[in-house]
């Protein structure tokens, strides 16, 4: 049955029609789905609270929470525990190619590129960092953990991986470089590296990602695992970043 003849899209204000052979919650996930695909309720826009959208419709809050639910299952909302619930943002395509920088990749989608420094800790490398930096295990190396952002939405959680007896005062350049690794590997006298490779995965958010990244438990996470190294071939980089997949996508260039 076409939800349209049931649910008009003016239907603010309006309740559901009972009795029509469609279950209410469907009639207000159509309703809801019109209303985004239409632009009422613009990309990364928050939706009205459960409460609001009950007395809009009249019918109890768990009736309009399964339509929600259902609106998340499909990507067509996100839910965020204690903020509310938002209409899926446009996709950004995050560029991967020789030279990646976060902040170009994203000043090249119109948006506004941002960073946060979470923590620098000093670290012993465990197996996976050793060979990719090509030290030995349990060298030192500095970890930074960094929340990228667009437009002030997070898109990646970064935790980044360099070596302690190239970067000494990495600690330092870090906390005058206005959350740009880029910058802070410069003040370090690394002007310029390059990827030397990129392995993706998928797998489900952890609690951290959840928070951090403003993401469904229940939708997957893209991984990606690089290594970057300076003009003479030397890894100075091993990163591992987890981006949101219903925000991005990666996009390989060579």
């Amino acid at each position: 049955m076409d939800l349209s003849r049931i649910v008009p899209d003016d239907a603010a204000g309006c309740g559901v029609a009972r009795g029509a052979g469609v279950t209410l919650w469907r009639q207000i996930e159509g309703a809801l789905e019109r209303e985004i695909a239409s632009g009422r309720i613009p990309p990364g826009g928050r939706l009205p609270t459960e409460a609001q959208l009950a007395a809009r419709f009249r019918v109890n809050r768990h009736t309009v929470r399964r339509a929600m639910e259902e609106l998340e299952r499909r990507g067509l909302v996100r839910i965020e525990q204690g903020r509310g619930s938002f209409a899926a943002d446009d996709v950004i395509d995050y560029r991967v190619g020789p030279r990646t920088r976060f902040s170009e990749v994203i000043a090249r989608q119109n948006r506004d590129p941002s960073g946060r420094i979470l923590r620098v800790a000093e670290v012993a490398a465990d197996e996976a960092a050793a060979a990719a930096l090509r030290l030995r295990r349990g060298r030192l190396l500095w970890l930074v953990e960094r929340l990228g952002l667009a437009d002030g939405r997070p898109v990646s959680l970064g935790r980044h991986h360099f070596p302690q007896s190239r970067f000494a005062d990495l600690p330092a350049a870090i906390a005058t470089s206005g959350g740009s690794i880029t910058r802070a590997l410069a003040a370090c006298g690394l002007a310029e590296y390059t990827r030397r490779s990129t392995r993706v995965t998928a797998r489900l958010p952890t609690p951290e990602e959840v928070e951090r990244l403003g993401q469904p438990r229940n939708r997957p996470v893209l991984v990606s695992e690089s290594v970057n190294v300076d003009a003479g071939g030397v890894p100075v980089e091993y990163g591992i970043a987890a981006y949101p997949a219903g925000r991005v996508q990666l996009v390989f260039e060579f």
